[in-house]
This record gives C-alpha cells, structure tokens and sequence, in this order.
C-alpha cells in the first residue's frame, strides 16, 4: 500500500504532466516553422524517400535495419547507400558526396526528424509484431521528397492510437517508473 506522500506526489506529478502536454520536451524534434514542418529539415546528403520508397519500391527495413534487439532501426550510413549508388547515378553531386563519406567512414550527420525524449521507452519490434505499419508514425514517407513529421507522436498522440487499438496505456507501459 503506498503511502499517503507517495499518491500525493504522484498525484502532483501527474497533474503536472497534464498542464504541460509535454510539449517543451519534444524540442529536440524539428518543428521550428511551419515550411520546415511540412517540407522537412535540408539534409547533409539531398535524400527522396519518393524516389527510394516511392518510385523504385524499396522497403522501409532496406535502408532502416533493425537493431540486434529490434527495438530501434538505424538511420543508414553511406556504406548502406554505396551498396547501390557505387554503379547508380555516380555523377550526381549528391552521390559524389555520400562516397566521400564512405571513402572516410564519417558519420552523415543527418537532422533527426523523429525523436523520442530519453526517458520514453518505445519497440519498433513490439510494434511491428503488434501489426503496426511504419506509416502509421512516419506517414506516407514514400510520398516525401524531404522526410517530414507527418503525425503526432507526442504522448497524447501515442496514448490516442493506444486507445483506439485498444493496447495497453498505463504509465509503465512507455516510462521506467522509479520505486
């Protein structure tokens, strides 16, 4: 039986969260103006999810393989990339850039468009097993020439989908709760 400060703080904490939405946390996710939000952030490398995932029909998992666990999918580095562009359109600027990142082994420094705080828990894997599909969260990216944040995946947007799939929306369902 916990005690009477414990459901008070809890209480607190709780109406806390409710006032602030959570809103100031998702800041590190690109949403600084409106164009950027529906256009996406310029990346390092021009990149068409509407050419890849769109007109050529490659999967989300070609290019954003899952981790050993499953739970997160990597954001591809240029030795993904140069798998097809060491023979595929070698002349464009573009390319010629992502060999040279390859040539050194640097990290592309992409700009995340979808970020969760670090104190939220979430499975690309548990979701997937559970039949959700990557448009569910990313949107029709096979429709984007520059990802963008297509939907809401702010707390009160995953809890909505949990809700309407009828999964689980208890706090320890997405959060480390401490004891």
């Amino acid at each position: 039986m916990p005690s009477a400060w414990a459901v008070v703080s809890l209480l607190a904490l709780t109406a806390s969260i409710a006032q602030i939405g959570f809103k100031p946390i998702i800041l590190a996710q690109v949403q600084s103006t409106p164009a950027v939000a529906a256009s996406g952030p310029e990346q390092p490398i021009p990149f068409s999810h509407k050419q890849h995932a769109g007109t050529l029909q490659l999967s989300c998992e070609f290019c954003h393989a899952p981790s050993k666990s499953g739970a997160t999918l990597v954001i591809p580095q240029a030795a993904v990339c140069m798998q097809c562009h060491q023979a595929v359109a070698t002349t464009n600027p573009g390319v010629q850039k992502l060999a040279n990142y390859a040539k050194t082994n640097a990290t592309i420094p992409w700009v995340r468009v979808y970020e969760l705080p670090s104190f939220v828990s979430f499975s690309h894997r548990v979701h997937m097993e559970h039949g959700n599909k990557c448009t569910e969260c990313h949107g029709e990216a096979a429709q984007q020439e520059r990802i963008y944040k297509a939907t809401d995946i702010s707390m009160a947007g995953c809890i909505n989908c949990h809700r309407q799939k009828q999964a689980a929306v208890e706090c320890d369902t997405c959060h480390t709760l401490a004891n």
